[in-house]
């Protein structure tokens, strides 16, 4: 039985891409640091790891077929954590970003896509069959950045609100991951994966609102008070900045959509009111 390794299995892309594998009957080990903290089906394997610690990696790898590697760590620290992972496994499935593609919104500079494209280049000269999964933005952080505003009132006070993005809808996301580490015919592939449509920040917005049944306002506010709100949220500086920039870039373009996700898996991706619908509870005021 062939045997997957998700890292980052506790995550929002990593859990469902653990829910989804369960369907294909494959073996699935889940790497994380605590694994008491796991919380994740008793028929899922839960491993202690770390990509910063790479002597913590072997006992995660032994015996595994495929890897699916969510990289969080520092660039530093991937030479020998790719090397332990070709030394066990046959085929990476990398999440990435989609720092190649020509469009503004992913053409800005910063850390994330140096890192980025430095663990490309390790997987390429690894010997390992490889797949690099580029979504753009997810449709889940509307919840992180929005919901604790709506489930409070309703205005969102947020930047750029005539920025536009295609938000991927986490499960569609991990659907192409899925097919990438179990059916053949994706080594070598770049999968550049969006939603179904390009929406600004405003209409998605309204959007959560009709799902809700509960209209909702868009408040741009200034970008040096986007700043403060964001590190507020605890955002790292840089991760502001990059954020910042990007959707600076969008305002009065449009998105760039792909059909990847129907592609690859058959199946259409899921719209933005479909993720809204499925996460409506989590925009919910509390009774």
């Amino acid at each position: 039985m062939r045997r997957v390794l998700v890292t980052g299995a506790t995550g929002q892309i990593g859990r469902e891409v653990v829910a989804q594998l369960r369907e294909t009957g494959v073996g699935i080990r889940a790497m994380t640091r605590n694994p008491r903290s796991g919380n994740l089906p008793a028929d899922v394997e839960i491993v202690a790891g770390d990509l910063s610690a790479p002597d913590s990696l072997d006992a995660c790898l032994n015996g595994v077929d495929n890897v699916f590697l969510v990289w969080i760590a520092p660039l530093a620290a991937a030479v020998p954590a790719i090397e332990r992972i070709a030394a066990h496994a046959r085929q990476i499935v990398l999440l990435t970003s989609p720092h190649r593609t020509p469009h503004p919104f992913f053409q800005q500079p910063n850390g994330m896509r140096a890192i980025h494209a430095g663990i490309e280049q390790l997987i390429e000269g690894s010997g390992l069959r490889w797949t690099f999964l580029r979504p753009g933005p997810f449709a889940i952080n509307c919840r992180n950045w929005w919901g604790p505003q709506v489930r409070s009132g309703d205005v969102v006070r947020w930047f750029y609100a005539d920025a536009a993005t295609a938000p991927a809808h986490e499960r569609d996301i991990a659907a192409v991951t899925v097919r990438a580490l179990c059916d053949e015919g994706h080594g070598g592939r770049e999968y550049v994966l969006t939603g179904p449509a390009s929406l600004t920040q405003r209409e998605q917005v309204q959007i959560i609102g009709d799902a809700i049944g509960r209209p909702l306002q868009f408040e741009e506010i200034s970008r040096e008070s986007a700043r403060e709100q964001m590190l507020a949220m605890r955002f790292p500086a840089p991760v502001a900045d990059m954020l910042l920039d990007a959707y600076a870039a969008a305002v009065g373009l449009p998105a760039l959509v792909t059909s990847t996700v129907f592609d690859v898996t058959g199946t259409p991706a899921r719209s933005f009111r479909d993720w809204a619908l499925d996460h409506a509870a989590d925009f919910t005021m509390p009774s």
